[in-house]
């Protein structure tokens, strides 16, 4: 699972310019919720091959009251679920009574918390964090989030003691599948109506976040690890339950599976907090399986209703396989692992180059890039990228003038011909570089030298 660092600290010390740096974006806001604060924001990252979950947490004024009430409702939450606390404070201001009270109050957690100097552009590091010395907690790292000064240093130290997984422990359990979906769609009826039939035993793995529950079963002679995000316990002892929706868990899920099934309740059409989930997992390249549940005793204008809606929603996820279930009476629950099944062998499909470089070639014959500037692109070869999802890297020139409406028709023609169903298909493209482009220009600069000389002699001449 990947760890999550939450961000902690006053009002304006950096913590949304930081999130920023940390997730590669510039768009603060990732998710808001009902029942979660604007303030909290949740977003993933990379420092070379070490993933982590970031959460930016609201400003906390360090006033006895307020910070008792926030650390108890969104700040407390967030800091319980993360593996790290980064404390941001601010050194231009110094070291204030509000960063004492706060401290006094992150003592209290049983976390491991970095303190983290911001703003120290245009300063001495040593000077900048010899203020923040005496909150003795640890030696200060010193940043300056808004030009990304000593950020790679920062995550080097605050990544060294976390886990690595490694490929081994990815591979392990089978195909990894995540229940997801909003409170009270039904993902613990789901769950254990898949755990009822296949007689399983669900235990907490150890290093995954609280209420992160892994549950091995094997379903027709295959091995799955089912990943949940309800909080289920052993069989016997769940029962349906308002459940706690939590961002962080539902990604955490998402980034560790194979394949996602997104449970959405029929009674209650598509939500804003469904289309949110859906793109989280679209945007971490999840194969996906979408579960329409209480489709039972659902009126014939009401299917059409949410069928219609579903088209409307969720257009992004035409690639899913969808299915109308009853998880409580168990009917369609039996073909889902169908669905995840081919989306997971649609996922990790080995193409091979000619087989791709073939078919764009019939691609491009069938229907033709467009001009850029009075010039075709063109779209010479392809090969494969990488798997879960596959990635599939075209070779030509101009490529970075493809529209978007081409780069849909290739991904349909790719779809199509490798039956790659139940995965979302990447493309990347890259331009080749023209080979008599540095002979031109040797050209060109030796005729503008020609030029020079013969206008020199000529002026030698006159005089």
């Amino acid at each position: 699972m990947k760890p999550v660092i939450a961000l902690v600290g006053r009002p304006n010390v950096g913590k949304s310019t930081l999130f920023n740096q940390l997730t590669r974006s510039r768009d603060a806001l990732v998710a808001d919720y009902p029942g979660l604060t604007r303030d909290r924001k949740y977003g993933t990252g990379k420092v070379g091959d070490r993933p982590y979950i970031v959460v930016d947490t609201g400003g906390l004024t360090g006033d006895t009251g307020g910070v008792e009430e926030q650390m108890a409702g969104q700040v407390h939450q967030a800091i319980g679920e993360a593996n790290v606390v980064l404390f941001l404070v601010d050194a231009r201001a110094g070291l204030t009574a509000s960063d004492e009270q706060i401290v006094q109050q992150l003592r209290r957690v049983n976390k491991q918390i970095f303190l983290v100097v911001n703003k120290i552009d245009g300063a001495d590091e040593t000077m900048a964090v010899i203020d923040f010395q005496s909150l003795g907690m640890g030696e200060p790292l010193a940043i300056a989030a808004s030009h990304g000064r000593g950020i790679s240093k920062m995550m080097q130290t605050v990544l060294a003691d976390l886990p690595v997984i490694t490929e081994e422990d990815e591979e392990e359990g089978g195909t990894k599948v995540a229940i997801i979906g909003r409170p009270n769609v039904g993902k613990s009826t789901l769950i254990n109506r898949i755990m009822g039939e296949e007689r399983v035993v669900a235990f907490d793995m150890p290093g995954t976040t609280r209420d992160s529950i892994f549950i091995p079963f094997e379903h027709e002679g295959r091995e799955y690890t089912l990943i949940d995000t309800a909080g289920v316990r052993r069989r016997g002892k769940v029962k349906e339950t308002v459940e706690k929706f939590s961002v962080i868990k539902a990604l955490q899920a998402i980034e560790a599976a194979n394949v996602v099934i997104l449970v959405l309740d029929a009674h209650d059409g598509i939500s804003d907090q469904d289309a949110t989930l859906a793109g989280f997992a679209l945007d971490a390249g999840r194969a996906m399986v979408i579960a329409v549940n209480k489709w039972d005793g659902l009126e014939k204008n009401a299917r059409e209703r949410m069928k219609a809606e579903l088209d409307r929603r969720l257009p992004f996820l035409d690639f899913a396989e969808m299915h109308f279930i009853s998880a409580l009476h168990g009917s369609g629950v039996g073909h889902l692992f169908e669905s995840v099944d081919a989306a997971y062998e649609a996922a990790m499909k080995k193409l091979s180059t000619p087989d791709l470089t073939r078919l764009l070639e019939e691609a491009v014959m069938q229907h033709q890039p467009p001009l850029v500037r009075g010039r075709r692109i063109k779209l010479r070869y392809a090969h494969q990228g990488g798997k879960n999802p596959p990635l599939i890297i075209i070779h030509g020139n101009q490529t970075e003038s493809v529209p978007a409406a081409y780069k849909r028709y290739l991904v349909n023609v790719f779809r199509k011909a490798f039956k790659l169903l139940g995965t979302p298909v990447r493309l990347e493209f890259k331009s080749s570089k023209n080979p008599y482009s540095d002979r031109k220009k040797d050209q060109t600069q030796r005729q503008v030298q020609k030029k020079k000389r013969l206008k020199k002699f000529i002026s030698s001449k006159k005089k």
